[in-house]
């Protein structure tokens, strides 16, 4: 069964506006209390001039209760001992002095010889206690809700900050781990004098590192985006291997502008020339495959590389990353709504396969 909508008096945006919302509770509450009780009136077949004390009556609990506001307001900033003693005090001094008056007004509208007397005072004082602590558990009642609100905001908020802090140093735990490799190939290629060389692969790593920095850690860009700063990485990484490293790309055009954690693909395509490029002398093929699967976007990286075996794990980089950081990537841009799995390829070689909703929005922040 679907749920009832709910009103707007108990929805949040009702007290971002507190004193119009206190303005308006007080206005309704004691408009109902008077209708309540002039209903309850003529019902018991009193005549309309009867009504003339409840009127007054409503209109000197307001103005009680406005006193109140004040002083409960004050005692909020007390310790939690000393709100409580001194709210009930307040309560109670207030209870008296609305049956004193409320016994006047009767007296003085009813009786021949208007005066106060303790049988009055005891006639209107326990409904008078009955209607003012009601009002002050509401009080309490609705800041008690409001300030829970407003801790659950923060709490909110300061998730939202540690989650992009965190995806962030994952991020910078990968930027540094490429640099490092990339900068040893040029240092290599410049003692070989292959000056041309070196100075193409100082050109594409200039225009990767641009793209790195233009982009906020924590942004998620289009697959396409993420396609095309892999090529960057894998023209670089050719300047080192050449024919050996032969990457391939099947991109479902279904799944272009779909959203993902940049730089979520290159650690795995370098994981992939580490373990199984590197390793053999025909070097080996990079399979990135991109397909719709329903309403979910599915990524294989694949190589043709020897695999895993007893011997040799290929579950972290060399600097302690890898793997184990897009996993924790993953978790932080999706939570549970995601999939990722590592294992030997049909053909054999490693395989990695992710697994996300199809989404078209920005969710963290736009990508340059």
């Amino acid at each position: 069964m679907a749920s009832l909508p709910r009103p707007a008096v108990f929805s949040r945006p009702f007290f971002e506006q507190k004193n119009r919302a206190f303005w308006i509770l007080q206005a309704v509450g004691w408009s109902g209390y008077l209708l309540l009780r002039t209903v309850s009136s003529l019902s018991n077949g009193l005549s309309f001039t009867a009504l003339i004390p409840l009127v007054i009556e409503s209109i000197v609990g307001y103005c009680i209760t406005l006193l109140l506001s004040a002083l409960y307001g004050y005692f909020r900033s007390l310790p939690r001992v000393p709100l409580v003693v001194f709210s009930i005090a307040a309560l109670l001094v207030a209870t008296l002095i609305y049956a004193v008056l409320d016994a006047f007004s009767f007296s003085f509208i009813k009786l021949d010889r208007p005066g106060i007397n303790l049988t009055l005072i005891l006639a209107t004082l326990f409904l008078n206690f009955t209607v003012l602590a009601g009002w002050s558990a509401l009080y309490f009642g609705i800041n008690f809700y409001l300030i829970v609100e407003e801790q659950i905001d923060q709490l909110q908020v300061l998730e939202s900050q540690a989650s992009s802090a965190q995806l962030a140093m994952l991020r910078y735990q990968l930027n540094p781990h490429f640099l490092f490799n990339t900068l040893n190939s040029i240092s290599t290629l410049v003692l070989l004098k292959q000056t041309e060389r070196a100075n193409a692969m100082l050109s594409r790593l200039s225009a990767f590192l641009r793209y790195t920095l233009a982009n906020e850690p924590t942004a998620h860009v289009t697959l396409s985006q993420e396609v095309e700063t892999l090529k960057l990485y894998l023209e670089i990484e050719k300047m080192r291997f050449e024919d050996r490293l032969r990457p391939q790309f099947e991109i479902d055009v279904r799944v272009a502008q779909a959203r993902l954690p940049s730089l979520l693909l290159q650690p795995l395509v370098e994981n992939a020339i580490k373990y199984a490029v590197t390793p053999q002398e025909e070097g080996a093929e990079i399979n990135v495959l991109a397909q719709l699967v329903g309403e979910r976007v599915r990524i294989v990286v694949a190589d043709t590389g020897p695999g895993l075996s007893e011997t040799k794990s290929r579950f972290s980089l060399s600097t302690g990353v890898g793997l184990a950081n897009i996993r924790e990537r993953l978790a932080q841009a999706y939570g549970p709504d995601h999939r990722f799995e590592t294992g030997q390829g049909p053909g054999g070689g490693f395989r990695v396969e992710i697994e996300f909703p199809f989404q078209l929005e920005e969710p963290v922040k736009e990508a340059a």
